[in-house]
């Protein structure tokens, strides 16, 4: 008997879900309150990092080692390449320390049998010239990273998930469930339309604890300054010679990447955020903007006249551990939760499916135990990100 899925959501969790479940033979709806993607969407974006730099967390390389062969697999059988391996390059102010992100990555990825290549200040001056050298001590770069066009990733999977016969609800929002005693059987929606469905999975991003208010000590929405240049000369900035990087970035939150097709250069902060409700305005805080100015003047003074060409907060929909949460709810029947990104979620995107798949199937799988419904503990971060304490 065909299942009838019902996924709240057309992120990257929620898309992912879609096309999986559609394959495994479930008739599968798919709701979200704008177009796809969805222009306030994480997932829409011009880029997003796609690496397994995780420092002692040797979980995450795993399944980032996991989802590497689907970014190839999807290179391989799309339209065009919307992964980008130009590598990743972290850099340090001091010298790697025992316990940090960049030193404890560098030994898994290399127990891994991957190829991180260390470099000293003037490794750096010479390969990678557009970084003031003299401002770092220690470093690496890991061929095997990049970046992918996550907008276009999201787009492109909707594509997949119409032609192969997911019913795409573009516009219809969800209200709240269609609950009966104890167990979720279905979703009203904000046209007041009602759909009935076997299971209901809860892919909203920083809309779940809204929906989901018992969540709301577990999640909560932030969000995270980003600005775009345009350099005059796009050359010295593209992947080949300006790879995807981090520059100190568990002790300051940046990070950046090469140039797109059209020549944009963005860099951004993985840092605590700003709480920012799902409903209020991606407006990047102008407080904020000197700081940036003053990293750039320091470590990359010749995007320092570079104009802007946008800027804005990503939301974030934040776990306490950083982890993810894809689990059924304990106490509603029928839910699947997906959601809990923590601003690291999407380079999963080739195994998420699955692993939501699964969950929702009551199948076992090898990732799922991590991403367990859980109740607060004490606050951490995944290894990478500033302002709070490691996992």
């Amino acid at each position: 008997m065909q299942n009838k899925t019902l996924i709240i959501g057309g992120g990257i969790f929620g898309i992912t879900a879609a096309v999986e479940l559609n394959r495994r033979g479930h008739e599968v709806h798919l709701f979200d309150q704008g177009p796809l993607p969805h222009p306030d969407a994480a997932s829409t974006d011009i880029t997003k990092m796609i690496r397994a730099d995780y420092g002692a967390d040797a979980f995450y390389t795993d399944l980032m080692l996991r989802a590497f062969e689907g970014w190839d697999r999807w290179n391989r059988e799309w339209p065009r390449p919307l992964y980008h391996q130009t590598g990743f390059l972290l850099l340090t102010h001091e010298a790697f320390a025992e316990g940090s992100l960049e030193l404890e990555s560098m030994r898994v990825l290399k127990e891994k049998g991957l190829e991180v290549q260390r470099l000293g200040q003037e490794e750096l001056r010479r390969r990678f010239p557009q970084w003031n050298h003299k401002r770092y001590a220690d470093g690496y770069y890991n061929p095997r990273g990049g970046w992918a066009e996550s907008g276009e990733v999201v787009a492109q999977l909707a594509r997949i998930a119409r032609a192969e016969g997911v019913v795409l609800h573009e516009g219809e929002g969800f209200r709240h469930f269609l609950e009966n005693g104890d167990a979720v059987k279905g979703i009203f929606t904000e046209n007041n339309d009602v759909y009935a469905g076997d299971c209901v999975i809860l892919a909203a991003g920083a809309w779940t604890p809204v929906f989901l208010p018992e969540l709301q000590d577990r999640m909560r929405s932030t969000g995270h300054p980003v600005y775009m240049l345009r350099p005059r000369d796009p050359g010295p900035w593209q992947g080949e010679v300006f790879p995807g990087w981090s520059s100190d970035i568990s002790r300051t939150g940046w990070y950046g990447f090469p140039a797109t097709a059209d020549g944009i250069v963005k860099i951004a902060n993985h840092g605590p955020g700003i709480e920012i409700g799902p409903r209020e305005k991606r407006q990047a805080p102008e407080d904020f903007f000197p700081k940036f100015q003053d990293f750039l003047f320091n470590h990359l003074p010749e995007l320092l006249e570079a104009p802007v060409a946008g800027a804005r907060l990503c939301l974030y929909c934040d776990t306490w551990d950083g982890d993810l949460y894809i689990c059924r709810h304990p106490g509603k029947d029928g839910l699947v939760i997906a959601a809990g990104g923590s601003g690291h979620g999407f380079k999963f995107a080739p195994v998420l499916g699955a692993v939501i798949a699964d969950v929702a199937e009551g199948k076992d799988n090898p990732f799922a135990h991590r991403f367990r419904w859980r109740e607060k503990g004490d606050e951490r971060v995944e290894a990478a990100r500033y302002g709070g304490r490691q996992a």
